[in-house]
């Protein structure tokens, strides 16, 4: 499949954005991949989105340290901007917001499954899968919260970056 350099050039600020953030001092879990995977599923080719946060966290956890459930949480993230490419044709702030919720509850149960089975952390038995859970809890907090914020400011910014080279053409049609 080929991609033009817009599209090619948005992939990578989003990947460089994605590890930039990742690697600074952050909150645990407070991280905009979700919200690159949310926002690429709907900017980009689908194919192209589905790399961009996959990218991200490779590049980053090759700086950051590999992890055990490592491929689980990078299908969560290539799921996510699946699910945002089909979901989110003509975003709207109600249906992003669900579906960033969502992304993070999923993520949430999804990686902290794969901890509770892999890491030996937890007993491997109903008591033991809902102490994971408990345990994880303030991370999904700082998870739900990185989501919202960073997928409510890249679709913001875009689109007050849309609305300005909007008014700026027209003001400049109507001037000419």
């Amino acid at each position: 499949m080929k991609y033009d350099r817009l599209q090619l050039g948005l992939a990578l600020i989003l990947i460089v954005l994605g590890i930039s953030l990742r690697l600074l001092p952050h909150p645990a879990n407070f991280a905009p991949i979700a919200a690159i995977a949310i926002y690429g599923g709907v900017v980009l080719p689908r194919r192209l989105a589905l790399w961009v946060p996959v990218g991200a966290m490779v590049l980053s956890d090759m700086v950051i340290g590999f992890y055990d459930i490592m491929p689980v949480t990078w299908a969560c993230y290539a799921l996510i901007a699946f699910v945002a490419s089909r979901l989110l044709q003509r975003p709207k702030i109600v249906q992003g917001t669900l579906l960033t919720c969502s992304a993070s509850l999923l993520f949430f149960v999804v990686t902290n499954f794969a901890v509770w089975l892999r890491s030996g952390m937890y007993a491997h038995s109903w008591a033991g899968l809902a102490d994971c859970y408990a345990m994880a809890l303030p991370f999904f907090r700082n998870t739900l919260m990185s989501d919202l914020l960073y997928t409510g400011l890249l679709f913001g910014v875009t689109g007050l970056v849309t609305r300005t080279v909007r008014s700026r053409t027209m003001a400049m049609g109507v001037a000419a």
